[in-house]
Formats: structure tokens, sequence, C-alpha cells
């Protein structure tokens, strides 16, 4: 790889670490082709990304950044795993490397927090940016619909009681 090549994955990678919500670190060692391409198609499909690189230009790209302890975990051959969600990245993560004993959690990070393999796995028990938001909007809805409720009680209340007033005039 030329020297400009290198200075290109470089920059590329520490956009990786200062874009991302969380990035995973796991080692892939084993793994076919047909795997990886699975893994690759699981981590797009959740709207993530993988990236595989050589750890000393990862190193390189940490420097300065604010998870710059997340070199610690770069050794042997090494798959980054990132997305802007933080939690998307790690879930996925997670899931396969229940399925697949190759893939092996090491560490991630999500900002300037740096957290072992058991740390991921616990970012993996999150909810996702979407989960949230949707408990969000239903809290926020359901008060509404209450209130619409309330509102609306009275007038059927009054309604009903004209009916049933119609019907014994009618008998």
């Amino acid at each position: 790889m030329e020297r400009a090549q290198k200075a290109q994955v470089v920059e590329e990678l520490g956009r990786v670490f200062e874009d991302s919500g969380a990035v995973v670190v796991c080692h892939y060692a084993g793994m076919t082709v047909a795997e990886m391409s699975e893994f690759r198609s699981q981590m797009r499909d959740a709207g993530a990304s993988v990236r595989v690189a050589k750890n000393r230009l990862a190193k390189i790209a940490l420097q300065g950044k604010a998870c710059e302890a997340l070199a610690e975990h770069l050794t042997g051959q090494t798959v980054l795993a990132y997305a802007e969600d933080p939690v998307a990245a790690a879930k996925v993560v997670d899931k396969y490397a229940k399925s697949n004993d190759k893939l092996k959690i090491v560490g991630g990070a999500m900002g300037p927090e740096v957290f072992d393999a058991a740390g991921v796995k616990s970012l993996a028990a999150m909810p996702s940016r979407e989960e949230v938001l949707s408990s969000i909007v239903g809290a926020l809805m359901s008060g509404g619909a209450n209130l619409a409720g309330a509102i609306g009680a009275p007038a059927s209340n009054l309604a009903s009681v004209v009916k049933t007033l119609a019907e014994r005039e009618d008998v």
C-alpha cells in the first residue's frame, strides 16, 4: 500500500471514529468469505457498516480522538463495526456473535467512553433510537388521547341520556 493510500485510509478511519455513534471492535479469525459477507449484509440492513483495517493505521487514526483509549483493543485480526445510531452496530454484532463463534467481541467506544466486551453486550441490550422515539411519541400521544376522551365524555353522556329519554317517551 502506498503512502498516499495509507494517508487516505487513516483519514477515513478518523472520520469513522469521530462521526459514529458507537464503534465495536471484534476479532474475526477463521471466518469464511461467505460468513463475512453475511455479517456485512446484516450490518447494512441495520444501517451500520463494517470495516476491516490494519491495526497500525487504526491506531494512528485514533490519535487525538475522544476514544483514543480504544487503541488497546486493536490487536489480532480486527474488524470495526460502526453506525450513527449508537445501539445498532452493537445489536447486530452481539446477535451475529451468538450464532457464529468465530466472531469475538473485544470492546467498543461510544464518544469518549471505551468499554470491554461486557460493555458492548450491555449496549446491545439497550433500546435503539427508533424504539426510544416510538415510546416517547406513544407517551405524548396517550396524554392527548386521554384529554380528547375526557373532553368528549360529557357530550357522549348527554347524548345517551337524551336517547334514553326519547325511548321512554315513545313507549
